[in-house]
């Protein structure tokens, strides 16, 4: 059996004072789910730090490691070699386990943790013991404690001492779950995914509504959003996908309204429809992909128009951010590459020539009370099609 063992840290749960556990039993939910069909593996918690212990291998290990990466809630984590509380122990578990590591070295220094204030060591006392003990086993090291290439660190804890030497950055954030449950408007462009990743990281979970225009976007734009879905699940956990039949609203908005006022009558009705969503499924905000000024429906005077078809608060959280910003965290959580396929949405369909930059409430009320508008949310709700998406990997 390995004796090796991944150590989870916290960031912001730490802050929490006496609702600190509250997080922690949140995270370790979230752990156990996340890494359902990975094989057998033990979790728990002491002092600070939640530890998970593959128990089928170093190939589980490595695949335990990437899932734990995408859990909010856990700033970074480390590999541990863990060995009895004494320092041959420890010293001999450096030899054991990491000599190819440290021949490929030039310079070193020693961390030490003294959790268990009884151990007999004090830190100072730990760093000098093994610092000496690899430099007489490593003659070609040097000692560099501002610049390290490599930093071996011995953490002393209640029942086991842990050698390790690599801290792995993860997502941080909050534990989802922990924040409310809100509803992210899920087209299949470019911001949404990224407007849902942000939001699930400040511990919100999520569920989506997605608008689909059959014949006008057709089962493979379908498709690449549910494969959008899919990698946000990998950070939210399984989320619900709605989708809205939402072609007869389209064409009676063409038919019946200004066509400077088609997309912000069109963003009115998506909103107020998943707004109704929302409140069926105990959400308790709404998510959009918005920018300020990225394209016409999206000024500040646009905006007014779309936050005024709703009573439920909406969450916007690249509000402030550049195409260029996007982009990057698109890329980062592998969902660029899927929101670029060449698969229209309803977004781009019926999109007038000449949008209205800076409308007025008003006027596009207005035009939004031509069409029959209780019967056609009605209509497009009672057609909604639910479905549970996981993460693909």
């Amino acid at each position: 059996m390995s004796n090796k063992i991944i150590m989870c840290r916290y960031g912001e749960i730490i802050l929490k004072g006496l609702n600190r556990p509250k997080f922690e039993s949140a995270l370790t939910k979230n752990i156990k789910e996340a890494l359902e069909g990975y094989g057998e593996v033990n979790i728990w918690r002491a002092q600070g730090i939640t530890y998970v212990e593959p128990l089928e291998g170093d190939s589980q290990l490595k695949k335990v490691v990437e899932k734990l990466k995408c859990v909010f809630g856990i700033v970074s984590l480390t590999i541990a070699h863990k060995c009895e509380k004494n320092l041959e122990s420890i010293k001999q578990e450096i030899l054991n386990s990491f000599t190819d590591e440290i021949k490929a070295h030039n310079t070193f220094k020693v961390n030490a943790k003294r959790a268990d204030k009884k151990f007999p060591y004090k830190s100072p006392q730990i760093c000098d013991e093994i610092g000496g003990f690899i430099l007489e086993n490593f003659p070609h090291l040097k000692v560099d404690v501002n610049n390290p290439s490599l930093a071996v660190t011995v953490e002393i804890r209640d029942n086991e001492a842990f050698v390790h030497t690599q801290r792995v950055k993860c997502s941080g954030g909050m534990p989802v779950g922990t924040n409310g449950k809100a509803m992210l408007l899920l087209s299949g462009g470019i911001d949404s995914p990224v407007a849902g990743y942000m939001i699930a990281k400040r511990g919100v979970k999520l569920e989506a509504v997605h608008f689909f225009s059959y014949p006008y976007t057709g089962e493979r734009a379908k498709d690449k959003v549910l494969k959008l879905a899919s990698i946000v699940a990998k950070y939210n956990g399984e989320i619900k996908v709605h989708i809205v039949p939402f072609t007869e609203i389209q064409l009676e908005i063409r038919e019946k309204c200004p066509e400077e006022h088609l997309t912000l009558v069109m963003r009115r009705f998506m909103m107020q429809i998943a707004e109704r969503v929302a409140k069926s499924n105990n959400c308790q905000a709404l998510v959009t992909g918005e920018s300020i000024g990225q394209v016409a429906s999206q000024t500040i005077g646009a905006l007014n128009v779309t936050n005024d078809s709703v009573n439920t608060v909406v969450f916007r959280p690249l509000i402030g951010m550049d195409k260029e910003e996007i982009v990057e965290i698109s890329r980062k959580i592998d969902a660029f590459e899927t929101s670029i396929l060449p698969y229209e949405d309803c977004c781009t369909v019926f999109t007038p020539r000449h949008p209205s930059t800076k409308p007025r409430v008003e006027n596009v009320v207005k035009s939004q009370q031509k069409l029959d508008i209780d019967r056609l949310i009605d209509e497009a709700v009672a057609g909604v099609e639910t479905l549970v998406i996981k993460s693909e990997d």
